[in-house]
């Protein structure tokens, strides 16, 4: 009886190890591609990376600073991201697209 407790306890531990591995390595994806996608749609008036201290529009937060806001999570940030704002163009993201640059921009943290 001990023995087979021990099986299934290393059974889950391995399977949680594999499978926490496979997030990590699925949420490194989504913040590479929303460092590419920042890259290439936002920088113009944010900074998007951390050794940028000032965002070349001064009307626009560093993403870092976006990231660290109190009570900042996903949610709150796609629904800023979906929303216009009275001095940051429309932007159109896709699912993927929010995901991503989302997932980077709290990365940030």
């Amino acid at each position: 009886m001990k023995w087979s407790g021990r099986l299934i306890g290393s059974l889950s531990v391995i399977v949680t190890s594999l499978l926490g591995s496979e997030v990590w390595a699925q949420e490194t994806n989504y913040r590479e591609a929303g460092l590419t996608l920042a890259r290439r749609i936002c920088s113009e008036c944010h900074a998007v990376q951390r050794n940028l201290v000032p965002s070349p529009s001064s009307a626009a937060p560093r993403f870092e600073t976006i990231a660290n806001v109190p009570g900042m999570t996903a949610i709150a940030l796609s629904v800023a991201l979906q929303r216009s704002h009275q001095s940051m163009p429309n932007i159109n993201l896709n699912s993927d697209e929010l995901r991503d640059i989302v997932t980077y921009i709290l990365s940030l943290r």
